[in-house]
């Protein structure tokens, strides 16, 4: 009997050192290694120096977001998944960015077609403030032909697309887009 209870105990033991070791490594921000690629002649998706088909969303906290309500400020239109390894590679980076923006700047992130609980459970443990966004029905996701993620839109200050970028950001990259 006492086996049995050992191995039982043992094992709640390994499960919760995975669980920390888990959940704690989300929040850290790593060397994402190589980072995405800024595409200009890209067959699919709005084109660099089309207007951005604006769009209003629902985030997480139950707050609506129009897109042309950001008119006057840079915006990084990220489009992800909480499934996605290189977008949560890259979400640390874009919360620190976040921190520390500069004040005609600003991070949307779109979530592709999942559930409010796996998305707020995402943003609760990777401890992210900048808004995000639920495209339940995935409609803005297909009218910006997104077929690779993470895929951000960097957009200007009227609107226009200056850079389409697949693949994970890091903060220097940000922070080079931006000057």
């Amino acid at each position: 009997m006492e086996k049995k209870w050992l191995g039982i105990l043992l094992l709640v033991v390994l499960i919760g050192i995975a669980g920390f070791n888990l959940y704690s490594d989300r929040k850290n921000i790593t060397d994402i290694g190589n980072t995405g690629i800024a595409v200009e002649n890209d067959a699919t998706g709005i084109a660099v120096g089309d207007k951005a088909p604006d769009f209003t969303l629902q985030t997480v906290s139950g707050e609506k977001v129009k897109l042309s309500d950001y008119k006057g400020k840079k915006v990084f239109l990220n489009f992800w998944a909480t499934w996605c390894p290189p977008c949560k590679e890259e979400m640390p980076h874009m919360q620190s960015f976040y921190e520390e923006k500069p004040e005609h700047v600003e991070i949307l992130a779109v979530n592709f077609e999942e559930s409010q609980q796996r998305i707020t459970d995402f943003t609760d443990q990777y401890g992210l403030t900048f808004p995000v966004l639920m495209d339940k029905e995935g409609k803005v996701s297909e009218a910006y032909e997104i077929y690779t993620i993470p895929t951000t839109y960097v957009l200007n200050e009227d609107g226009t697309v200056s850079q389409k970028i697949i693949g994970p950001m890091d903060r220097p990259m940000m922070e080079k887009i931006i000057k």
